[in-house]
């Protein structure tokens, strides 16, 4: 599919690290960047307080390199969180009938003609369009418990985590073994992997957008777009190219996730130019998923244990494996993670939302 870029020995990347000695760094994440710093073509690494180790890299970290590395952004392109504004009054949210409606997010959502809007091919992965997933991925009903800003505190939230599904898979498998080398951007394979990474990103938005709009319409209510921030995307910077891999692009509002159990912020970045306009969008793995089924009980009780918060909240997950590699315990704090970016100069904390229903699964497997 195309001759990979070869160098030379070359002096390893600079690697700029945006936390604290507070933060929860798993030393293998740190082992990663330091290989990653020496690959060729890398000049630029950030790394941020939600930073963990990752199948070709650490997850939390932006890269700046002469060339494309697909392995960096991995294959759900274009994964990222959307914050939406419900013209729902909190006073009048009845949370045992929303968590009856919000069920339907696990129906298949017969969205295929949507994908022409969004400049799509009209065949593109259609039957998975406005679908979650699974792994770390949910729609979140929220309340605004505190801001900064003008947000109405008498409404409620939702916030969407989700990403181009098996199309992002289908384009990093596509390529041949030499792809991860690097690719020339001005090549036909380069070329050709920059035209099907921009259009996972816009599968994904809009994937987000649907998912929002299908949990609006069983709410019985509008929404209002926040902001929309992916966080596994690649971009033109500075004459080279920017890798972010679980790294949120920071040119407005960005979401910082918790757990199905912690709260969620709302971060505005500020000009710090060694961020490569990265931030961390959320709290970040402490656990990987494997080692939850020796960390976490698994035993009914447990399971319904879990389905609920200490905000009242509620979780729809009927995917036991999933509930115990998700388990809050699986995750660092986000409030940690928050107050690094504040420390370290990155972005301000405007807004704390908590959890009321978080949706994950109706049934295992879907």
């Amino acid at each position: 599919m195309g001759t990979p870029l070869m160098d030379g020995p070359a002096l390893p990347a600079s690697v700029t690290k945006f936390y604290t000695s507070a933060a929860w760094i798993d030393g293998r994440a740190e082992a990663q960047l330091d290989h990653i710093a020496g690959w060729s073509g890398v000049s630029q690494i950030a790394a941020f307080p939600d930073l963990h180790p990752g199948k070709y890299g650490p997850i939390g970290c932006a890269v700046l390199a002469d060339r494309i590395l697909p392995q960096l952004i991995g294959s759900d392109i274009g994964c990222g969180m959307s914050l939406f504004a419900l013209d729902l009054p909190a006073r009048r949210f009845k949370l045992e009938k929303a968590l009856r409606r919000l069920r339907v997010l696990g129906d298949p959502a017969k969205a295929r003609g949507r994908l022409l809007s969004a400049d799509l091919p009209a065949n593109l992965f259609g039957d998975a369009l406005g679908s979650i997933g699974g792994g770390n991925h949910f729609c979140e009903v929220q309340q605004l418990h505190h801001t900064t800003t003008d947000l109405d505190k008498d409404t409620l939230y939702l916030l969407v985590h989700s990403g181009s599904r098996g199309l992002g898979h289908a384009i990093l498998s596509g390529l041949s073994g030499g792809a991860f080398s690097g690719l020339d951007p001005d090549s036909t394979v380069g070329r050709t992997y920059a035209q099907q990474h921009d259009q996972a990103c816009r599968w994904a938005s809009l994937n987000r957008h649907i998912i929002a709009e299908r949990a609006a319409e069983a709410l019985r209510c509008d929404l209002t777009l926040i902001t929309d921030a992916p966080h596994n995307i690649l971009s033109a910077h500075d004459g080279g190219w920017l890798h972010r891999k679980g790294a949120a692009r920071a040119n407005g509002l960005v979401p910082l996730a918790g757990s199905r159990a912690t709260p969620s912020y709302l971060m505005r970045p500020l000009s710090v130019p060694d961020a490569l306009r990265s931030m961390a969008h959320g709290a970040g793995r402490k656990h990987d998923r494997s080692s939850m089924h020796g960390r976490v009980r698994a035993k009914k009780s447990d399971i319904a244990a879990m389905q609920s918060n200490a905000y009242g909240g509620r979780i729809i997950c009927e995917d036991r494996d999933l509930m115990v590699e998700e388990a809050p315990q699986a995750y660092k704090s986000a409030r940690s993670v928050a107050d690094d970016l504040q420390t370290t100069g990155v972005a301000e904390c405007i807004a704390e939302f908590h959890p009321l229903i978080t949706f994950k699964k109706t049934r295992a497997g879907s």
